[in-house]
Parts: structure tokens; sequence; C-alpha cells
């Protein structure tokens, strides 16, 4: 039987679709740097003088980690290589056996449920890896204890290198905490909000056959689901990400929601026009950037790199506040924490997006480079997520970000 379409509902889900876009987080972020540009928040100002200094503070950055800018892409794979240990060739080592594209199913598993295990850790919180010794902290420590979690099995029903919608859903708070080695002397900020975060996961994959497959739901599945969305030989990263909302939003809790659908990783300023509404798809973009790499190593070329945006989370945006391109009007607004859905963070987050861009610009004129030899996901890496996390060291005990975010473990 065939359903009609209201002219209503038509509307809202084209709102859904462009909500879902990096042009719509760029636009509407736009928007909002506009706003603050012209002196009407009560929160921020910006400096637009300062484009120079931080792009020559990121360079350095840069050239002191990768000396002859050989940068790869700001992903979740660079936090499973470090302190230069070979997790990844031993991870190789275990998928031997496996096709090309079993392997890179195995990696879209790790990569998905370790990055959604990523959120700020909060600065008590550290692993320590037994087989080398190190004590690893923040997105390190989280990269490393989801990384041996998977190589444990702990993801999977049979207990192999992959995770499954079946597993994913019968995970406990005790057996995640003890992966993680929480305990009261070792505390993790947002461990519920994880958790629920890997079980909505697992009931995701059951809720899309189409994308997660009907025998068997995992996460790998999605390299099919792209594979069959490539042309040529190639895939364009927004399509990726396109995947990465369509197959997840309903994972997020507590979201808006526009006709039924969650909107994910979008929030609500009074300064936007129309709807109100500012997205940023961090976790999102963050996961697309890491689904990257196993699809090249298949052979794909990823195309349109820069469609996707830079990410509005505290390093970036620590970063932009450290270096004096944001002030706050406020001094309160350091000395408190706020809730993600403040219109200080969603603020600093809009402003954040809008200058990564302009910084990248400023960074590639001053090395005379372009954007496909220099593209936005390498200067993150490069870069500003470094950098931010490098002068905070400098300013603060601990490399706390300047602003505190009151994080349930889901969107940091």
């Amino acid at each position: 039987m065939e359903i009609e379409i209201t002219e209503a509902q038509r509307t809202q889900q084209e709102l859904v679709a462009y909500l879902r876009s990096p042009e719509a987080i760029r636009e509407r972020c736009g928007q909002l740097f506009a706003w603050v540009c012209e002196d009407n928040s009560e929160n921020f100002a910006c400096d637009l003088t300062q484009f120079g200094r931080a792009a020559d503070y990121v360079i350095e950055v840069m050239r002191g980690e990768y000396p002859n800018l050989d940068i790869p892409f700001h992903s979740r794979w660079r936090h499973f290589e470090v302190g230069g240990v070979g997790r990844l060739a031993k991870l190789d080592t275990r998928l031997a056996g496996l096709s090309p594209g079993e392997k890179a199913a195995a990696k879209f598993d790790l990569a998905i449920v370790s990055v959604l295990l990523d959120a700020g850790a909060g600065n008590r919180w550290h692993y320590d890896e037994q087989e080398t010794g190190l004590s690893l902290g923040r997105s390190e420590g989280l990269a490393v204890a989801s990384f041996q979690m998977f190589c444990q099995g702990n993801f999977a029903s049979d207990g192999l290198q992959q995770a499954d919608a079946s597993r994913l859903q019968q995970l406990t708070k005790a057996e995640l905490a003890n992966g993680f080695q929480v305990n009261s002397e070792n505390p993790l900020v947002g461990i519920s909000g994880r958790l629920n975060l890997l079980q909505k996961l697992g009931q995701v994959l059951l809720a899309s056959p189409h994308i997660f497959g009907d025998h068997n739901p995992r996460p790998g599945n999605l390299v099919n689901y792209l594979l069959d969305k490539s042309e040529n030989g190639e895939l364009a990263a927004a399509t990726v990400l396109s995947a990465v909302l369509a197959g997840l939003s309903d994972i997020w809790p507590g979201r808006l929601e526009v006709a039924g659908v969650n909107l994910g990783d979008v929030w609500q300023h009074p300064a936007i026009s129309d709807d109100g509404l500012v997205p940023f798809h961090k976790l999102s973009q963050w996961l697309t950037y890491s689904l990257l790499e196993p699809l090249q190593e298949l052979g794909l070329k990823i195309t349109n790199l820069d469609k996707l945006t830079g990410l509005p989370e505290y390093r970036n945006g620590g970063l932009c506040l450290d270096l004096g391109l944001i002030s706050v009007k406020n001094p309160d607004i350091l000395r408190t924490s706020h809730s993600v859905a403040s219109a200080v963070i969603v603020e600093w987050r809009a402003l954040t997006v809008i200058l990564l861009d302009r910084i990248a610009a400023t960074v590639r004129e001053k090395l005379g480079m372009t954007a496909e030899e220099l593209p936005l996901v390498k200067i993150l890496q490069g870069g500003t997520w470094t950098a931010g996390r490098k002068i905070a060291a400098e300013l603060r005990t601990g490399g706390i970000p300047p602003i505190q975010i009151e994080s349930d473990g889901t969107v940091f």
C-alpha cells in the first residue's frame, strides 16, 4: 500500500537531511560566528587579528610532530599507536587469515566501538597497559583500553576480534568498568553513558539490517553498505558521514527530535533564525574520519575530504580561547561548568568550527600548500588538536580545558 507523505512531513524530512549535512554545520555555525563578531553575545568576543599568531603556533607544533609535514589523518588509529607501540601490527597479525573485506569489517568494528567510548575521561582516570607498563590517560588511555578489550573478544559473542549486536546489548557496567580498570581510586567520567551507547548500538544494528546486515548484525557490515555507494573506486567523505548519521542516530540519549528522528549532536540557540537549531555531529565526524583509512586500505579513493568540518570539542575550542581568537566577556564562564545544551557551550563550539576553517586556510597560506596537499583532517592531527592539548598543559594544571563541560560521556 502506498503511503502519501504530506507537505509538512516532506518539509520535516528535508530539515532532518539538511541538519545531517556538513553544509548545515558550517552555515548554522557561521550564523553564530557572525552574530558574535557583531558583538551580540553576552558570553564571547572574537579577535580576528590573531589568526597569524594562531597559525604560527599550529605550524610550530606540526613541524615538531611531523618535521616533513607528512601528516596522517586525525583519527582513532593515531591513538592506538600511542607510546610508539606496534599495536596495529599486532592487530593485523590477528586478522591475517581474513579476506581484505573481512579485515576492513573488523577494523570498522573496532573503530566504531572505540570512538563511541571516546568521550572525555576526566583528568583523574588512567589505564595501565599490562603488556607495556605504560600508564595512559584521556583519549589515548580510552583507545588502548578499548583496543585491548576488542583483542580479547569482549565485544563479540564468539570471542573473536569483532563486535556484534547480541554481545553489545548484553555488555554490563561491571564488564566495562573491569575492562577500563575503573574503581573508586580510578574514576571514569560518564561510564554509564558509555555503556548505554554500546547497548543502544547493539539495538540499532538489529533495527537497520539494510545497513548492518540481517545475519549477525555488526558495525563492520557498514563496509559493504559503503562499497555499494562507491563509484569507479571513489567514495565521497560526506557519504560516509551520511551513512554514520543514518545508521547510528538512534543511539544518542535524550536528544532533540524532528518527525520522530533523533537529531543527535544538534542543539538550540535563540540567535539562529527559523528553527533555532545548530548541528555539530562531533563524534560522528570523528568516527567518519576514523573509518576512512580501512576504506583506503581496500583501494577506495576518498574524495572531497574538506567538506567535513573541524571537530568542535574542547581541545580545538580550547586552542581558540588560549590563543586569543575567542575571549570570554564574563570571567565566571571560566569558573563554573556548563551543560552541553547551554548557550555558552553552543556558541563556543560554533565559533570553533568556523575558526578551524580559517586557521587551516592561514596555515596553508603560510606553508604554500593547497587544500588537497594539506586537508583539514591533517591540520587537525598535526595540528590544532595537538596544539590545543599542548597549550592547555602549559597554562593549566592537569592540562584541563579552559571551559568546563558537564559531560555524560556521549558528546566530548
